[in-house]
């Protein structure tokens, strides 16, 4: 079982920046493949951004949405067992709860159904 905690939701202006957090439980967090999703309302939770497992210094794999290739950066740091989002050049667009995923698998996939745990969210608020 792991658990997933995000951090670092806010509210900024349009160009701003933010970076999330998403503490995980649990000693294997390495084995697994992290992702980030969001969800505007009335809308479906999306894929945003994912890294794979990754062992010792090795940074892992990372995969990005079209709408934020090159404003967001995926990153993780094993020893800490955190996953970091951070988003640059941010949007109105980009307003939603954002949530942490994990997947014992070796690829990041965008499908929410192929993801074994989530976090509870945390809200993004971009304003013009």
């Amino acid at each position: 079982q792991m658990q997933l905690v995000e951090s670092g939701g806010g509210s900024v202006q349009v160009g701003g920046s933010l970076r999330l957090s998403c503490a995980a439980s649990g000693r294997t967090f390495r084995m697994y493949t992290m992702g980030w999703f969001r969800q505007a309302p009335g809308k479906e939770r999306r894929f945003v951004a994912g890294i794979t497992w990754s062992a010792g210094s090795t940074a892992g794999s990372t995969d990005y949405a079209d709408s934020v290739k090159g404003r967001f950066s995926i990153s993780r740091d094993n020893a800490k067992n955190t996953v970091y989002l951070q988003m640059n050049s941010l949007e109105p667009e980009d307003t939603a709860v954002y949530y942490c995923a994990a997947r014992l698998g070796p690829a990041v996939v965008v499908g929410i159904g192929s993801w074994d745990y989530w976090g509870q969210g945390t809200q993004v608020t971009v304003s013009s």
